[in-house]
């Protein structure tokens, strides 16, 4: 939508939960979460900014949430609790999707990953 609120545009159509989404810098893209794949585990997404090309970037075995673009949108950081229910640690991945890297590594929830 603009920033006065008109023209909200419906970017995506189906029953899942899709959430947490963030523009990339250059506008073109949006990153977000979707249980889409599986109602019990989330996953990073992306799409062109009018809805379109809608692509999941991660697999994994527990939900990955919260992605936020890099300033010079090469790069996309996420939480995921792939090792332990309850145990989130932050990682980082190329906006393809590629090189997927942990960086933290702690007993602490790391959640909330920003640029």
């Amino acid at each position: 939508m603009n920033a006065n609120g008109s023209q909200v545009t419906r970017l995506t159509t189906n029953a899942s939960i899709d959430e947490s989404p963030d523009w990339s810098p250059d506008g073109t893209k949006v990153v977000f979460t979707s249980n889409r794949s599986n109602l019990l585990d989330f996953e990073i997404w992306v799409m062109n900014a009018n809805g379109s090309g809608q692509t999941r970037l991660t697999t994994s075995t527990r939900s990955s949430v919260q992605p936020t673009w890099s300033r010079d949108g090469a790069q996309i950081t996420f939480a995921t609790n792939r090792l332990a229910l309850l145990n989130f640690e932050i990682y980082s991945m190329n906006a393809d999707g590629t090189n997927q890297t942990r960086l933290t590594n702690n007993s602490a929830v790391d959640f909330n990953p920003d640029r």
